[in-house]
């Protein structure tokens, strides 16, 4: 190819979206129905353990819409707790240079 060709490749919009069930990202619809089906099992209660899945699933259809890979950073957040500790705070001075400004 010479230096000024350009390639193009074709991208489908269904490889970017997340894969969901019932508009919930899948891991939290079974976290939801797991949740679901153990308030049933244990408490024998079949309205409890409803409730509780459809509860979990518009939770989690909520939090779809806001980051879809909000359970991944949960789960991951166990292993950075003392790197990012939110109780220490350090402040942090921000200048915003534009080109005249900026000496050289």
């Amino acid at each position: 190819m010479a230096e000024g060709d350009s390639r193009q490749n074709k991208v489908y919009n269904a490889m970017n979206r997340p894969l969901t069930i019932l508009g919930a990202e899948r891991r939290l619809f079974f976290v939801a129905l797991i949740t679901g089906g153990a308030i049933f099992s244990l408490m024998h209660s079949l309205l409890g353990g409803i409730a509780l899945f459809v509860v979990g699933v518009i939770v989690a259809r909520i939090t779809t819409k806001h980051d879809v890979e909000i359970l991944r950073v949960l789960m991951n957040s166990a292993k950075f707790r003392r790197r990012y500790d939110p109780m220490k705070w350090q402040s942090t001075e921000i200048r915003i240079a534009r080109g005249r400004d900026v000496q050289g």
